[in-house]
Formats: structure tokens, sequence, C-alpha cells
């Protein structure tokens, strides 16, 4: 980890190494002691790795997110852009990929015409049993220096994290 940040090699020798830094004095405060670049650099790490794991389903991960949530259950199509936190027109786009695909099948509410509900096929549900075994697969990789509850512990702080920005930084 630690030749990752300095862009260079880890040395072949575990020989100590100098620094014009006394053991009194603390440690300058770089880039990995600020908790959201840290959290940044960590989540493109892990986006890049859930994108390779998904690659041989075709499937993005936001196409995955959005048959993980229908696997639970037909959604309204706003219902379910809420949960996805995505713009209509972004939603449409996902729903048709799926759709073309399909993964998932929209239809017009009988009580409400206006109203769209989206539901997941028989090859969405086997797809989301793949995708999640692919998912495991990462988050095993990812996490495995991790106890199962430091993990339900970093689950549960990173549900809390807020990531709608409403502009109000003053950066």
């Amino acid at each position: 980890m630690a030749s990752e940040r300095s862009g260079g090699t880890a040395p072949a020798t575990s020989a100590p190494v100098s620094s014009p830094i006394s053991d009194d004095t603390p440690e300058p405060a770089g880039p990995d002691s600020r908790l959201a670049l840290l959290l940044a650099r960590h989540g493109g790490a892990t986006d890049t790795w859930i994108r390779e794991a998904l690659t041989a389903s075709e499937v993005t991960p936001r196409q995955a997110v959005v048959l993980m949530y229908l696997d639970g259950g037909q959604l309204g199509q706003r219902d379910l852009g809420a949960r996805l936190r995505v713009d209509p027109s972004v939603l449409v786009t996902l729903l048709n990929a799926l759709e073309d695909r399909d993964l998932v099948r929209r239809r017009r509410d009988p009580a409400d015409r206006r109203r769209h509900i989206v539901e997941i096929t028989e090859a969405g549900t086997a797809a989301v049993t793949k995708l999640d075994t692919a998912i495991g697969h990462v988050e095993d990789e990812l996490f495995a220096d991790l106890t199962p509850q430091e993990r339900d512990t970093l689950h549960s702080f990173l549900a809390r994290v807020r990531t709608t920005y409403d502009g109000a930084c003053d950066a």
C-alpha cells in the first residue's frame, strides 16, 4: 500500500529507512489523512474492480443495482428512480438497455395508466444470482484484511455517509 502511494516499488530488503523527521516529530499530514480523499481513492479502485467483475455479464454497476432492487419485487418507475437517485431520463436509458436484454419488463399500472410498473424477468433473476456472486468475490478480496465485525462496522458507517451533494460546500 505504501509503495502504491509513493508511486514506486517496495524495497527489496527490510532494512530501516532513515527519515529526516525524528521519532518524536509528528508525521506531516498528507492526502491519506483526509478521509474524503481516502474514500474517493478507494471508491475509484472499487468501481474498477466491480466493473471488471461484471464484464462477463455485460451489465454496468448501475444496471446491476437496478436488477438488485427489482429482485425484491416490482416497483413503480418513479419509486425506482428515487431509490437510485437518478434523473428520470437516466433511468429510462438504464431500463431500455435492461429491457432490450429481457432482464426487466415495464408495463402500465392497470389501476393508474399514467404509472409504469417495472419488474424483473426470469432472465433478470438469474443474472442477479451471477452478479451477486461476482460482487461477493470483489468484496472478499477488497475486505480480506477485515474481520466480519469490522465489515459490519464499515457498512454501518458508510450507510450513514451523505452522498447527495446539495451545493452547500464553501470550497
